[in-house]
């Protein structure tokens, strides 16, 4: 049965590294504060199943690596703070003044909280190539969520195609659990080379992440795991997956495979703050949209703060740190610790953000996303939920429909399951090559609610909503960034 929460001083969205650090602060500083997640435990998608999982004795365990074994410590941290936790429990919308619906065990209520932070994380930058809707085409992030949560492994033959540090960790990770990797496809605008040159300056710092990429490759090496750098990929197949075909070395190749995984990054999972018209700003070295915040995570909207790589893409060490900076805002603002108190306790979060930042602009400089932001063919489906292509989003621009919003009316591109999440920036990067444009002016989609599916009978049965309540979106005119 359902006890719904009708209110908490503190709701925190997400139960990953910025959302687990943030909540586990601010109840030990006394605010009472309540976590809300989809998953049934701790970890997010970095550390997802890591109670289970470091419980395991078998080779998973050491598969996954000391990285993921990490999380650990921060779940049972925030076990023992006494926040409140909500797990299997979704959040399809969060007003301005700081309500909350939430969806649990198919009911919904509503929840008011006197701040909110969002900790949603990332998600794996859509990859738009010919094929890419076969059934046999996924992400590489994906691959490596059904290994951490089922232990399941490809028994078919595979291939990884993309750029950046994960793509070689889920292959090594894959190789090392007996899959049958049958070629790495490296999109990368920079060769090995080159992009090890471009790392030097950090190996005084950084030199057991560098070193562990490097071991990846070597062992993918020994074990003669075919490598191309590939461009122009395309899925091939009539129902499903057969080869993936791409020009490497002055020609075409083609390899046959049941299973191709791609991965050009991850983007922030900005939907709660797009629907809440929170200010955003164009981040041109991650190519992505993330809310503007200031160094607390704070957002344009007073109640709002967000805390981890949904407020730009900066990896699970530095969402740490920003969760406890957010948290420990909010513990300032609801009167639990003084200004002083906050900002002597933030100086090594502080520290250790600014540390990681710099091997961030390192990778955002060495895997840039050129392969999933390339030029698409009219044949090529930008909106999988809605098998809108390229081609028809091109021919609805040249008559004339030159806002984004507009364009998502009359085409229903970014109007099915996933509410945009997938094709927002391929249609906005569409409309801006087709008019000329840059990629700010042309905006994002206005999102609607709810940003969850959710069934009508939830909505009809909900007790406690407010009849007489109005929308609060405050918009400026004229200010670009505010389309979204």
């Amino acid at each position: 049965m359902t006890v719904a929460r009708t209110n908490c001083e503190l709701a925190i969205v997400g139960g990953g590294p910025a959302g687990l650090a943030a909540a586990a602060l601010a109840a030990e500083l006394g605010v009472e504060t309540v976590l809300f997640d989809e998953q049934p435990t701790p970890g997010g998608q970095v550390y997802r199943n890591i109670e289970a999982n470091s419980r395991r004795h078998d080779a998973l365990r050491d598969i996954l690596g000391g990285d993921y074994a990490k999380g650990l410590a921060l779940a049972e941290r925030f076990r023992r703070s006494g926040a409140g936790y909500e797990p299997l429990t979704a959040i399809w919308q969060v007003s301005a003044g700081g309500k909350l619906g939430v969806s649990q065990n198919g009911k919904a209520y509503l929840t008011k909280a006197g701040r909110v932070i969002l900790a949603t994380g990332a998600m794996e930058r859509p990859f738009p190539i010919p094929g890419w809707t076969l059934p046999g085409v996924m992400g590489a992030g994906a691959a490596q969520t059904l290994m951490k949560a089922s232990g399941i492994v490809p028994d078919r033959p595979t291939i990884i195609a993309g750029s950046g540090p994960l793509t070689y960790l889920v292959a090594f990770q894959l190789l090392t659990a007996g899959a049958p990797l049958h070629g790495i496809i490296d999109t990368s605008e920079k060769g090995l080379f080159e992009t090890g040159l471009a790392a030097l300056p950090l190996l005084s710092s950084f030199a057991g992440d560098l070193l562990k990429g490097l071991s990846w490759i070597v062992a993918l090496g020994k074990a003669r795991v075919p490598f191309f750098r590939g461009r122009n990929l395309a899925a091939e197949g009539v129902s499903r997956l057969e080869a993936v075909s791409f020009d490497s070395g002055g020609r075409r190749h083609r390899l046959p495979a049941s299973l191709l995984l791609v991965h050009e990054g991850v983007v922030p999972n900005n939907q709660i703050t797009a629907s809440l018209r929170c200010r955003h700003v164009w981040d041109v070295g991650q190519t992505a949209w993330h809310p503007q915040t200031d160094k607390w995570g704070a957002t344009s909207t007073e109640l709002i703060a967000v805390a981890g790589d949904g407020a730009g893409i900066a990896g699970a060490r530095s969402a740490v740190h920003r969760g406890r900076l957010a948290a420990l805002d909010a513990a300032c603002r609801l009167g639990r610790i003084s200004r002083t108190e906050r900002d002597e306790r933030a100086l090594p979060e502080r520290r250790a953000v600014q540390r990681e930042n710099r091997f961030r602009a390192f990778l955002n400089s060495a895997y840039h996303p050129t392969e999933a932001v390339r030029w698409l063919a009219d044949d090529t489906i930008a909106c999988r939920c809605e098998e809108v292509t390229a081609g028809e989003l091109r021919a609805l621009i040249s008559e004339g429909f030159t806002d984004i919003n507009q364009l998502k009316s009359f085409s229903r591109c970014g109007m099915g399951q996933c509410q945009g999440r997938m094709c927002a920036g391929t249609v906005a990067r569409l409309m801006s090559d087709s008019l000329k444009s840059d990629i700010e002016s042309v905006g994002y989609y206005r999102l609607r609610l709810p940003i969850k599916p959710l069934p009508v009978a939830q909505l009809a049965e909900l007790g406690n909503a407010d009849r007489d309540s109005r929308p609060l979106l405050p918009v400026v005119e004229g200010d670009p960034s505010q389309r979204i």
